[in-house]
């Protein structure tokens, strides 16, 4: 489609995949809000300062000030390096470690508080995912929920496993056949090692999203939240995992799907890495509102290549997409209010 004369009319995904076929997806937060409408959170910075229990503390808040970002990798990674030096120096290192155990005690409550529990997933809505990022060479996902790796563990021979029997990182399994599964943002079920390398967390399913709570002296969740892109991609360049996996979608070549990822100002790079990759086209999931909606949706997308005038975007209605198959979305239970 070219750059112009933009109208109210969606292409229907089957056709338009049979005649305009991905071998890439890329996912972004609209995704998994299709699935858990808590998962529309604004900030997890924000979240971790008004949730009710242990919230970031003004102390806390001032930490990540002073390194002028609301990431938390970078800063109990910054805490982490600052308990070994003071064990090496033989300075009291209790100071930073309890910042390390508060700040990370409120990041699990904020996650808590908007991820979706295991328990309330359907196993036909896994499976139904599972077969779906199945159909595609590489996923992309800018989101760092458990989604993704929850489907792909229901069915994983046909998943690339990019980590060893140690659940480290190992690059060298990047060309192994199956689909990969690639975290431009990290993920719950990753953490980052002192050295800069990646290993998967061991825990089963079920014990995943929970066992997020132990907290290991040493372990730093890689995930990168809410933040500029600047922010972002310095993190991303920080780790073995992120920097490799951001340069798989900046050499993809093929067709690719774009499905609820909006690449607005605050992943400026993965825009950037799209624009370089120069794929054969883009197919733009659209979510049909109204016709304005419609036409306001492709003009955003339109915007963000219009550089690239020669690059064919192809616009499609979200729901007629697998991973937006209307009664996916998962009910939010009511909060039982207790009497007085």
């Amino acid at each position: 489609m070219p750059h112009a004369n933009l109208d109210a009319s969606l292409n229907h995904w089957p056709d338009l995949n049979a005649s305009h076929p991905c071998s890439g997806l890329l996912l972004g937060n609209g995704a998994s809000r299709a699935l858990w409408r808590p998962f529309s959170y604004f900030s997890l910075f924000e979240e971790a300062q008004r949730v009710r229990h242990k919230p970031l503390s003004l102390t806390d808040q001032a930490l990540f000030k002073s390194l002028g970002s609301e990431l938390f990798e970078p800063v109990l990674s910054a805490l982490n390096t600052t308990v070994r030096i003071n064990a090496a120096l033989a300075i009291s290192a209790s100071a930073p470690l309890n910042r390390y155990y508060a700040i990370k005690e409120a990041l699990i409550h904020a996650i808590r508080s908007v991820h979706v529990p295991w328990r309330m997933l359907p196993s036909q809505t896994l499976q139904l995912l599972n077969r779906e990022l199945g159909t595609y060479q590489s996923v992309y996902s800018s989101n760092y929920d458990l989604i993704c790796h929850w489907a792909a563990s229901q069915a994983p021979e046909g998943f690339q496993q990019l980590f060893d029997e140690d659940g480290d990182f190992d690059i060298r399994r990047t060309r192994s056949p199956g689909t990969r599964l690639l975290y431009l943002h990290g993920g719950l079920h990753l953490l980052k090692q002192q050295d800069g390398s990646t290993r998967q967390r061991s825990a089963t399913d079920s014990q995943l999203l929970d066992g997020f709570a132990v907290n290991t002296p040493g372990d730093v969740p890689l995930f990168v939240n809410e933040s500029s892109s600047a922010d972002k991609l310095k993190a991303i360049r920080s780790s073995d995992y992120l920097s490799w996996a951001l340069g798989e979608l900046a050499g993809h070549r093929d067709g690719l799907c774009i499905f609820g990822q909006h690449l607005d100002g605050t992943d400026r790079h993965l825009l950037e890495a799209i624009k370089l990759a120069r794929p054969a086209h883009l197919a733009i999931a659209i979510r049909p509102l109204s016709d304005a909606s419609i036409i306001s949706q492709k003009q955003h997308y339109v915007q963000r290549f219009a550089d690239m005038p020669d690059l064919p975007l192809y616009f499609f209605d979200a729901y007629s997409h697998p991973l937006g198959t209307p009664g996916l979305e998962i009910p939010v239970p009511v909060p039982i209010r207790k009497r007085r």
